[in-house]
């Protein structure tokens, strides 16, 4: 047997135990006669000692040890002279008598410790090195013990675990597939789920009433730090509950899972905000609440007094920042550079600074009176020393997520987003429908399946912009770690959803008949929600990507720079599904 002990679990109480250790060299070290050898496995890093003294040939051999080669030792635990407390093992080393190099090994083109010299590039391209550090493996731990966690604890409430099919048809709605040539049907395609949302509808009408599953997920759309092509969600799903249910039960996991692996305890109900004032007050439906900086209107206030840019704007807002009142031009001129940016988008910037009497100083003071600034400063609750940011829009909307990360990105400047803190909340009363202008027509801001607020219905028919839906969204610290709604249940209803969302009767039946004819045999009322795996370990990890949370993952671009996938397929193959690939030039 090649291993005995892992060298992560040694003490002090195990000296003069003989012990064998496999592992990978993680450093070595010749200091006179003595040669010092860091093994490393999963579990730990612990000190390997070789006396030329006691056994000349094996301290060469010793001495000839490469980073990450493979070996086998066999020793006996003794007290280290001089002690590591960096290191649980830090008070004892192995006096080496044997030595087996099961593997030699080339340089790794990076170090592998925890503060590496190598490149997001380069670490990705050789991920199976990258994985060996410990603080990524740390990550795949946590995601680990997440997955157990949530097992266990769904498994309790009588939930079953069902596995759904990963090959499926094409949903119209959301975001781009992934497709998939059926070879056996030649010209038609299966696509990979962007969730398993009509599958795990199908299983309630089957009576089972509590379904949980870790589900694989893919959607085709542009990468950032929350998204990956493809992604892990805990989907859930209840009958004969109501929105209340939903979130009482999955609240409650989410306090469980803060518990157990984070050490948090939360012993009072998440706040909720409806999505109306999450856009009106923070400009986004997932506000960071770990500060304040809540938007402020100054239409009434600031419109009217001869400065153009406000006056004809359609939104006046700003926040305050608390303190930083001290800001200089430079700090000024580099937060308007900022909003300026094509992907926020804002024309200007508009500060003022509170000083220590009292008094307001703006960078547009030629258009306002000191009068004027003073029911500025107070409507924010200004104090001596604050500094107040204002943008200003012909579309309001536009303009609060653009004040939005403004807000961010001075939350982040002054500090106030610690990853150790953690603020939660539900986001409710979403509307059922948002407009596409790429479409040109109403689209569901969720999904096809979500249940309106019963009150609401009836605008259906005359007003559906204005309908609100049964559906949540779970936020921590800005974060959308979670979302989901009631479903439709009833087959009529489900109807007039498609056909306001713009599908002929021929269209809905084609793509979602199996769906509508399971209705008409008696579904019971029923919801759920899906967290994301991949958001919720990150956010327990302080990571500023699930990539780093994912044991292969792909890069911006959606590429595994590794396995250099995608890539061009043999012509055989082609040939095999029916196909013919021409290229357009973009």
């Amino acid at each position: 047997m090649f291993r005995t002990h892992t060298c992560g679990e040694l003490r002090i109480s195990d000296v003069n135990k003989q012990v064998t250790l496999s592992g990978w060299v993680q450093r070595s070290r010749k200091m006179g006669g003595m040669t010092f050898v860091d093994l490393r496995d999963r579990y730990g890093i612990t000190q390997l000692v070789f006396n030329e003294e006691v056994n000349a040939d094996l301290c060469d051999r010793a001495n000839k040890l490469g980073r990450e080669f493979v070996i086998q030792t066999v020793g006996t635990v003794s007290e280290r002279f001089s002690k590591n407390a960096n290191m649980p093992t830090g008070d004892i080393e192995i006096i080496v008598s044997e030595l087996n190099i099961l593997n030699t090994a080339l340089t790794p083109p990076f170090t592998i410790e925890d503060n590496t010299d190598g490149g997001d590039d380069i670490r990705m391209k050789y991920r199976y090195l990258d994985l060996r550090r410990a603080a990524v493996r740390a990550n795949l731990e946590l995601r680990h013990k997440m997955t157990i966690e949530v097992r266990t604890y769904l498994d309790k409430l009588g939930f079953i675990e069902v596995e759904t099919p990963v090959l499926i048809g094409s949903t119209p709605e959301g975001a781009r597939d992934f497709v998939v040539p059926s070879r056996m049907n030649p010209g038609q395609f299966y696509a990979l789920p962007q969730s398993p949302q009509t599958l795990k509808q199908l299983l309630m009408v089957s009576g089972f009433d509590r379904y949980f599953q870790i589900a694989k997920c893919f959607r085709d759309e542009d990468l950032r730090a929350d998204r990956q092509p493809e992604f892990t969600q805990i989907d859930c799903e209840m009958s004969f509950v109501e929105q209340e249910d939903v979130i009482n039960t999955f609240e409650g996991m989410a306090k469980h899972l803060f518990k157990t692996l984070r050490g948090v305890e939360f012993t009072e109900a998440f706040p909720r905000m409806a999505w109306a004032d999450a856009m009106k007050y923070y400009g986004s439906d997932k506000p960071d609440l770990r500060f304040g900086m809540k938007f402020v209107e100054l239409m009434d206030i600031l419109k009217g007094h001869g400065f153009s840019v406000f006056d004809n704007a359609a939104y006046i807002g700003g926040i305050c920042a608390e303190g930083a009142a001290s800001y200089t031009r430079k700090q000024l001129d580099a937060l308007t550079e900022f909003v300026k940016k094509p992907q926020i988008g804002a024309k200007g910037l508009v500060y003022a600074r509170v000083e220590a009497d009292g008094t307001v100083k703006s960078s547009v003071d030629k258009f306002y009176t000191q009068e004027v600034l003073q029911q500025m400063k107070e409507a924010f609750g200004a104090k001596p020393g604050d500094l107040i940011l204002i943008l200003s829009g012909d579309d309001a909307m536009k303009t609060r997520k653009q004040l939005s990360e403004l807000r961010l990105e001075m939350g982040s400047q002054l500090g106030l987003r610690d990853k150790n803190k953690f603020v939660c909340l539900w986001v409710v009363d979403f509307p059922m429908f948002e407009w596409s202008e790429e479409e040109g027509r109403l689209m569901a801001m969720h999904h096809p399946f979500t249940h309106p607020k019963d009150e609401d219905i009836p605008l259906l028919d005359t007003d559906p912009a204005a309908v609100r839906a049964d559906a949540y969204d779970m936020v921590v610290n800005g974060v959308e770690v979670g979302g989901g709604s009631i479903r439709i249940h009833d087959a009529q209803l489900q109807a007039k959803m498609f056909e306001i969302l713009g599908f002929t009767p021929e269209k809905a039946e084609a793509q979602f008949g199996f769906l509508m004819n399971a209705f008409k045999y008696g579904a019971p009322p029923h919801g759920g929600l899906a967290y994301g795996l991949d958001r919720w370990v990150s956010l327990f990890a302080g990571l500023d990507s699930i990539r780093d949370c994912i044991a292969f993952p792909k890069n911006n671009s959606g590429r595994d720079v590794m396995l250099d996938a995608p890539s061009v397929i043999d012509p055989k193959q082609l040939d095999e599904l029916n196909l013919i690939v021409d290229v357009k030039e973009k």
